[in-house]
């Protein structure tokens, strides 16, 4: 399907595709054949990749980049690339489920701690019956495990592979392995198994409406602060990026 062009961020392709869009594309995916990653872009991946160029590359080399990130509303914004709306990996993950109950795909969840995958798969089962998960594997990023559990999800044959390792593992695990296991869409989620299993709260939406969501985060999870050192950065580098262009 046709979409506004994307934007570009400190050197990283964000598509400018709305909720319904994504779903649209991910359901092309499945029809079309071949193998497509998924990434769910907010600041703290554009940091990232700024100091790893192997996960810049493979964010740019992806099939869809989702703005997972209110910074990044703001950033395309002020660098004359709007963004239309921000779509969240865990809301998308909810839709995704939502689609494969009605039309009969197979997910498969993979990462996060243990039992908490299994637990985000039981309210994914009661929220939409019908829907088949092909597996769930806590699984590890670490290469010497890629055997077991590539041999796994090719099994099971799902169409959509969820993938809880945080950024950049989940990424690279992907890009290493998609081609070996064939699955339609890969797609890294992050800390979404936690919000679906109840382990961990989300924002509430007054907080996710004022791009405080951060401040969610650090209340709850503190040990998250050295994280959040990147929001400033990024913050900075943006506001460089749109002077030096105005010079």
């Amino acid at each position: 399907m046709a979409s506004p062009a994307a934007s570009t961020i400190l050197g990283i392709r964000v598509d400018n595709v709305t909720s319904h869009e994504a779903l649209a594309r991910i359901e092309e995916y499945l029809t079309q054949g071949g193998t497509h990653q998924v990434n769910t872009v907010n600041p703290e991946f554009i940091i990232t990749a700024r100091d790893d160029p192997r996960f810049a590359r493979i964010l740019n080399q992806s099939a869809l980049n989702l703005p997972d990130g209110q910074g990044l509303i703001w950033a395309a914004r002020l660098l004359g690339q709007p963004l239309r709306e921000r779509v969240t990996g865990v809301d998308t993950l909810v839709r995704l489920a939502a689609l494969s109950a009605h039309k009969g795909y197979r997910i498969y969840l993979l990462g996060a701690a243990e039992g908490v995958a299994a637990a985000a798969g039981r309210q994914l089962m009661a929220r939409f019956p019908g829907l088949v998960i092909a597996g769930i594997d806590m699984g590890s990023p670490a290469a010497e495990d890629e055997e077991a559990i590539t041999a796994g999800i090719s099994s099971a044959r799902p169409d959509i592979l969820f993938v809880a390792y945080g950024a950049p593992h989940q990424e690279k695990w992907i890009a290493r392995n998609l081609a070996r296991i064939g699955v339609p869409v890969a797609m890294g989620v992050g800390g979404a198994f936690d919000f679906l299993s109840g382990r961990a709260k989300r924002a509430p939406h007054w907080m996710q409406r004022l791009s405080l969501e951060w401040l969610h985060r650090l209340l709850y999870q503190p040990w998250r602060w050295r994280r959040m050192l990147a929001l400033p950065r990024f913050a900075l580098l943006v506001l460089r990026e749109r002077l030096g262009s105005s010079e």
